[in-house]
């Protein structure tokens, strides 16, 4: 396992040299980040047909569900939140820093990428047949039912900022904690904005998770509406096949990953282990379409390479790229397209590989949960599969892994592409530049 060099306390732009101390994940494929490493290393797959609701006349009726944690209620908040403490819980105690009400609380600022919130089907259901008199459903009949003990709880678990709130009363973290939804970027933003705010002294460790709880009967009509979700249900662990010709579609996931973000000089002063840095952190927003991608993919290009320039690297420094590679046509295509542009005639031998393959797409969370990944990629030399890569797409002329390889890997580009063009890269390593 390849430890990462030691090297000053800034980098080459002055800026304070932002150190990993400590990362969690929670997936499908299981609890914690040994767990987890080591089923993606085998190729295993998360992803199984549902069993927490019916889904007798659904499209779609697989997904990379957290079946091995409580999930009654199925409330997207109340699980993003549960699947959160527990990826921070390991993260927070990798890193050897207090938890906690009081001054032994966590030293640093809360950014915590959630869903979108909003109050689901069943609560709405159940809050109109409470203000319905007669068969009507009034205003001051809910007024009424909003102001009864059971509703009043249910306003509040709904309101966004609820899951952050309880995250920071539980770890101690400094200040408000901030709520963060850039749709399938989001969990990529989050350690972004911790990254920015260790590099301006603002503090000296940020507490960036990525969670989404959000496999639901709701979300996945939603998706299926919008033609996002693959239908090949039968086998489940087979759908998701990142870019392969016979892709049709992502597959949803759920889970939540945590990165423990600090100074080096902090880290170095106590003494805590460094599992690796967040070198560069790029973004470019779109305005496309509310769901397409620019065709001629200008903003993939341009986050891409506004990581790079921000890590103060070439593209030949990058030795793998942990990819959105969602499983949909276009999204691959169009990333397919990005890594084209940015790395030339490289992109053909430069190893590539997506997580969702095995995880499904975590949305909120995905951006975290990849970057942990990225670490351990570097610090075991080894790149996990995309799985399911039976049938290449001759269209895209990547280096696609298709079986776990051992490689010598100092730095990796981890692509992070929303929903409405919000689109979030980060160059992680491990060394300074």
């Amino acid at each position: 396992m390849a430890e990462p060099r030691s090297s000053s306390t800034h980098d080459a732009q002055g800026r304070p040299l932002v150190a990993v101390t400590g990362l969690g994940i929670v997936t499908s494929l299981g609890r914690g980040a040994a767990e987890n490493w080591a089923a993606l290393t085998a190729g295993r797959s998360g992803i199984r047909a549902i069993t927490r609701f019916p889904t007798e006349g659904l499209r779609t009726r697989i997904a990379g569900t957290v079946d091995f944690l409580d999930t009654n209620p199925l409330v997207a908040p109340l699980l993003s939140e549960r699947f959160a403490a527990v990826a921070a819980e390991e993260a927070v105690a990798q890193a050897g820093i207090s938890a906690g009400t009081g001054a032994a609380g966590f030293p640093g600022a809360l950014f915590v990428a959630v869903p979108p919130v909003e109050m689901e089907w069943p609560q709405r259901e159940a809050l109109a047949q409470a203000a319905g008199g007669d068969g009507a459903i009034t205003y001051a009949g809910l007024q009424q039912a909003a102001a009864s003990r059971r509703f009043d709880a249910w306003h509040d678990l709904f309101i966004f900022g609820t899951v952050a709130d309880r995250l920071a009363d539980r770890f101690g973290t400094r200040g408000s904690p901030i709520s963060l939804s850039t749709a399938c970027s989001s969990g990529a933003t989050a350690i972004q904005l911790g990254a920015e705010a260790i590099r301006r002294g603002e503090m000296a460790a940020a507490l960036c998770i990525g969670t989404d709880g959000s496999v639901n009967p709701e979300s996945l009509i939603r998706f299926s509406l919008l033609s996002a979700l693959s239908t090949q249900n039968d086998p489940p662990e087979a759908a998701s096949k990142p870019f392969s010709k016979n892709r049709d579609g992502f597959v949803m996931g759920e889970g939540a990953a945590a990165l423990v973000l600090e100074s080096a000089e902090s880290a170095r002063a106590r003494g805590a282990p460094i599992l690796g840095y967040v070198l560069g952190c790029g973004e470019k927003g779109d305005g496309f379409h509310r769901t397409r991608s620019s065709p001629d993919g200008a903003p993939v290009i341009a986050a891409m390479r506004a990581a790079l320039a921000d890590a103060g690297i070439e593209p030949d420094a990058i030795d793998h790229v942990n990819a959105h590679g969602t499983s949909t046509p276009e999204n691959d295509k169009m990333e397919a397209l990005g890594v084209s542009a940015v790395f030339g005639e490289r992109a053909g031998r430069l190893p590539i590989s997506s997580n969702k393959s095995m995880i499904g797409h975590t949305l909120t969370a995905a951006g975290a949960i990849e970057a942990a990944v990225s670490l351990l990629t570097i610090r075991h030399g080894r790149i996990p599969p995309t799985i399911n890569y039976a049938v290449p797409d001759p269209a895209l002329l990547l280096d696609v892994v298709a079986t776990a390889r051992d490689a010598r890997v100092s730095r990796v580009l981890s692509n992070s592409f929303g929903f409405g063009g919000q689109n979030t890269c980060l160059v992680l390593g491990d060394e300074p530049a």
